[in-house]
């Protein structure tokens, strides 16, 4: 009976940290911008958000028209994102929490972008990120290649979506 109890106690807690993903909504942009303020790495705070016209506003609206979001869910709980933009082929926002990286939920979120893309049409996918950071080496771990540098000093990276 003993060992019953232990394995309903693992299954419990396994169904309970399991990660699941959906598309976003726009009920979900606050989890998300709560999200996108918490990273250490390319970490803006609400307001520098808004000076680039990201509020929870506008995103939500871009669910509407050419942008689509994916979330990844916890408890209830967002714990990472990505966005991307048919029109311009582009990854905009990948991002997750840095209590939750490196558990594969960025790699599963890029996937559904990247998917959601070459459905929509685009033979490549592009993004940017800092030189310097541990998503530059995730992407070019992915397959990624530099295509240059933006005039802000960020790699612009590309890659084939089929």
């Amino acid at each position: 009976m003993g060992a019953d109890l232990e394995a309903d106690r693992r299954d419990a807690l396994t169904a309970a940290t399991e990660i699941t993903l959906r598309e976003a909504t726009a009920a979900d942009v606050l989890g998300i911008f709560r999200v996108r303020t918490a990273v250490t790495e390319n970490a803006l705070t609400l307001a520098e958000l808004a000076d680039r016209g990201l509020t929870p506003a506008s995103v939500a609206d871009s669910f509407a028209r050419d942008g689509k979001g994916w979330v990844a869910v916890e408890r209830d709980a967002i714990v990472g994102f990505a966005i991307a933009w048919r029109a311009a082929g582009k990854v905009d926002a990948l991002f997750v929490l840095p209590s939750h990286e490196r558990r594969g939920i960025g790699g599963r979120l890029l996937d559904l972008a990247l998917a959601w893309l070459s459905a929509n049409g685009a033979a490549q996918a592009w993004l940017t990120t800092g030189a310097q950071t541990q998503a530059a080496g995730f992407y070019r771990r992915r397959g990624w290649e530099q295509a240059g540098i933006m005039s802000n000093g960020e790699i612009r990276f590309e890659c084939h979506t089929g």
